[in-house]
């Protein structure tokens, strides 16, 4: 059978390579014309940008230093005037600084007669003078011109070098000098917006494009964003300052080893510059997909007469029927099958589009299965003979307790993955249909479902740790007496009345009523707190009793009840109630580390009847039990 490729090769061979030779040169022309001139357009809409924001910068520096030399004159005179009020805080640092921060200025200086700090919030500065330094002359005029109100220019200051802006002047009496010292926070952020790393910074963000600045004179690159660049030459890195003068509309370049396209435009005595890399400006574009569909087109029109015959036979026919077939498909006919043998590929896709309408009915079966299994998030598994790998959702890890690690090599071998699950289901969690504990360490349970189609296995995993643990945590407090742990009347009541829904699984039983005949000795000898201990010596004592099944309860008190049940004969539920007979008086309690008291209690027993209820036998068990601490009391055996 021949390839629908070599049928048709012989007669498209020449005229394709010519006509797709020609059309790519022209696509490849054109692609390039349209990719520089965009690049172009988009540096000069950038470069504008930038010396917008350039000169709204300067601006808002101007504003933000205006206001700020009018804040440090009003918060001088704001001080100055509580001084002249309250003249006596002129020496107290502690109250200035209160001042100081009230006011919000950092430092508060204030000057005699003679230009020298008396007082203020740093004691370190006193006796500075404005001859103490260029930082503080600034102000000496203040010594001639009472009526002078100075601001100084962001500057280090004398003593520490630190960048403030200080403002001073005479207090209304002319008796002292109020100097204030601001850190000039705002300008300063301003002053760094203004910054051409600030701004490129700003452009760094496209991947496929860098910007830098380069001064007109010396050629050295004074911003970029890539910081690497700064501080460099142009012409160590691969360009020129007459190709950035003469090649206004964007030239090619290589910059470091790498082929680029840039655009420049100067800028005062700067060049601003656009680099894109060529493997970023040159990538398809959805233009290519027109100019591919022309190319297509113009092929199809070259080839139409030489292969028309061949193609409408081999191809146009063929392709009609798999559209019928389809058409069918897609009305809702999915038992439909294609069967195309005319050449190896129409072949091929009829075995895959078989496949895919198989699919298509396999995963209409499973999302019905999972929709009808669970309405919350929920982990899916999938893996058959066929197929050594398994497939699962990524929440299967996370449910079954699994590492990424340990995901992955069981997703590499469906043995492994089938063992483990096997493993979850040798855990099953009793009177929870399909519920398993994840490990006996850990306290996680997971609910399992599976659909086995032909050993093509799909899973449902979801995790109920929280609904289980909930469920018991409610259970136990409604059904538990919280010193024992053992049931409470109504926990018993619940159990009793499951349990005698079906009385023919209880084979042999009875109902034992026990009485701590020794509690109130061990309450009123070691006090209550003991008496609780020796409450819980008799639970432990009573809990899980005799080799069958049994259910354990405290009534309330020092009572309690011990149902057994599941006994092959009555004799052998006798021989568990006389075992517990006998330890009456023989077992013993440790209430302390050093006190052990013995174990003393009343108990009757009711062996059960089918004419009488559980109700009725406790209460009969619960008269002999009386009955047995009568005798009991009488030959003074109720004592600890």
């Amino acid at each position: 059978m021949n390839t629908l490729k070599t049928t048709i090769r012989k007669y498209m061979q020449l005229i394709t390579l010519f006509s797709v030779a020609v059309i790519l040169i022209m696509v490849t022309f054109i692609l390039v014309m349209i990719e520089q001139n965009r690049a172009y357009e988009t540096a000069v809409k950038t470069f504008s940008q930038i010396e917008q924001i350039l000169a709204e910068n300067q601006k808002e520096l101007a504003d933000a230093q205006q206001e700020y030399t009018q804040t440090c004159i009003h918060n001088a005179e704001t001080i100055s005037r509580i001084i002249e009020n309250e003249p006596d805080i002129v020496y107290d640092t502690e109250e200035l600084k209160r001042i100081a921060e009230i006011t919000e200025v950092d430092e508060i200086h204030i000057f005699d007669n003679t230009g020298r700090i008396f007082a203020g919030t740093h004691p370190e500065y006193f006796n500075y003078t404005f001859d103490s330094g260029e930082q503080m002359r600034f102000f000496k005029p203040l010594l001639e011109d009472k009526t002078l109100q100075l601001v100084q220019d962001i500057t280090p200051n004398t003593a520490e070098g630190k960048l403030m802006q200080y403002s001073a002047l005479w207090s209304r009496t002319g008796d002292f000098i109020v100097q204030v010292g601001m850190e000039p926070v705002n300008v300063m952020k301003i002053t760094e917006k203004n910054e051409l790393s600030h701004i490129f910074s700003l452009f760094a963000v496209s991947p496929e494009a860098g910007y830098c600045a380069i001064d007109a004179e010396t050629g050295e690159i004074i911003g970029a964003t890539l910081a690497k660049y700064i501080g460099r030459n142009i012409n160590e890195i691969g360009l020129t300052i007459d190709n950035i003068q003469t090649n206004t509309h964007g030239f090619p370049a290589t910059i470091d080893g790498n082929k680029t396209y840039c655009v420049f435009k100067k800028a005062d005595n700067i060049y601003l510059g656009r680099i894109v890399l060529n493997s970023e400006l040159y990538q398809q574009i959805p233009t290519i997909s027109f100019l591919l569909a022309a190319c297509l087109a113009l092929i199809a029109l070259i080839l139409s007469h030489a292969a028309t015959s061949y193609i409408n036979r081999y191809v146009v026919e063929r392709i009609q029927e798999v559209n019928q077939k389809l058409r069918s498909i897609s009305d809702g006919n999915l038992d439909e099958s294609i069967d195309i043998q005319s050449s190896l590929e129409f072949s091929e896709l009829s075995t895959y589009l078989n496949m895919m309408i198989k699919s298509l009915l396999d995963n209409s079966k499973k999302m019905s299965y999972v929709l009808s299994k669970a309405n919350r998030y929920i982990g899916v598994y999938e893996y058959n003979p066929h197929m050594n790998k398994v497939r699962f959702t990524e929440y299967i890890p996370m449910i079954l307790g699994i590492d990424a690690d340990e995901a992955e090599r069981l997703a590499s071998d469906y043995n492994l993955f089938k063992s483990f699950i096997d493993n979850i289901r040798r855990n099953p969690v009793p009177n929870e249909p399909g519920i398993y504990r994840l490990s006996e360490q850990a306290e996680q349970y997971v609910r399992l479902e599976e659909l086995d189609e032909n050993n093509k296995i799909f899973g449902v995993a979801i995790n109920v740790t929280s609904e289980i643990i909930r469920r018991r945590a409610l259970e136990f407090e409604r059904d538990a007496d919280l010193l024992t742990g053992l049931y409470n009347r109504r926990g018993l009541d619940n159990k009793l009345a499951s349990l005698f829904k079906k009385p023919e699984k209880l084979g042999f039983s009875a109902f034992v009523l026990i009485d701590a005949d020794g509690l109130k000795a061990v309450n009123d000898t070691y006090g209550h707190e003991k008496g609780d201990i020796y409450l819980k010596n008799i639970a432990r004592m009573i809990h899980n009793f005799g080799p069958k099944s049994s259910i354990a309860a405290r009534q309330g008190g020092d009572e309690f009840i011990l149902f057994l049940y599941q006994y092959d004969s009555e004799e052998e539920l006798l021989n568990a109630i006389h075992a517990l007979e006998g330890i009456q008086d023989w077992g013993t309690a440790q209430i302390d580390d050093k006190t052990f008291v013995r174990l003393s209690f009343s108990l009757g027993y009711s062996l059960t009847k089918t004419d009488m209820t559980y109700s009725e036998l406790i209460i009969e068990a619960d008269k002999r039990m009386y009955e047995n601490k009568r005798r009991r009391k009488k030959d003074g055996k109720d004592t600890v």
